[in-house]
């Protein structure tokens, strides 16, 4: 079991690095601003349950083989970049056919106007988005190996465990803290979309930052 102190410096920590500009932020910021606090709630815990991917990586080894081999984590870049590219062109594509057919593809509808079996199946398909853009990203299987084990104390014993549950505790609170900005950035954007117009270019913002964090991740 983890340490009363062990966990406290621990969970401070995390919350720090969830709250810090990133990624992760400002996809959920953009997708719940664009598509309403439903949306931006789903795919906030898409992200977050993405940690448990990576943990369990971790707790394998296999995070460390992944950084030690330059092949393999130039694979995962090119499939995270792509992945993200391939999620903003969608969005993108979904809103010019809003603009010239406002009768389109219901996943370029803001959610509040679809009915609830609809609205359902958009929050699945975001979280499986968001588990998956955060799954397939190397930048954070490598944060997690230099992060998780600087808080493992040795002589506790069970080290896979201990950095098992720390993995957990990073999740719980990175899901607590992307759902609340997903649902803060929801509200404002589902007050933004009244305007048509508005809630068009939104949609298109989410499309680009999309486009430009796979971009990033591809090149720097």
């Amino acid at each position: 079991m983890l340490g009363f102190e062990q966990s406290l410096l621990f969970l401070a920590a995390a919350v720090l690095v969830t709250l810090a500009p990133g990624p992760d932020n400002l996809m959920v910021i953009s997708l719940g601003m664009a598509r309403g606090r439903r949306a931006g709630v789903a795919f906030a815990l898409g992200c977050a349950l993405g940690c448990l991917n990576h943990t369990l990586l971790v707790v394998l080894g296999v995070s460390a083989a992944i950084a030690a081999s330059p092949h393999a984590f130039m694979t995962l870049r090119i499939i995270g970049g792509a992945y993200l590219i391939w999620l903003g062109v969608i969005t993108l594509k979904n809103t010019w056919r809003r603009s010239v057919e406002p009768t389109a593809d219901s996943a370029g509808t803001p959610p509040t106007s679809l009915p609830p079996p609809l609205q359902q199946a958009v929050a699945l398909t975001l979280f499986t988005r968001g588990l998956i853009a955060n799954a397939v990203n190397p930048k954070v299987i490598v944060f997690f190996l230099a992060f998780l084990p600087q808080f493992v104390e040795p002589a506790r014993g069970a080290v896979g465990w201990q950095l098992a549950l720390l993995g957990l505790l990073f999740t719980v609170q990175s899901a607590l803290i992307f759902s609340i900005i997903g649902f803060l950035a929801g509200s404002l954007g589902q007050r933004l979309a009244h305007d048509p117009r508005i809630a068009l270019w939104l949609n298109r913002l989410a499309g680009v930052v999309f486009v430009g964090l796979g971009l990033r991740l591809l090149w720097v």
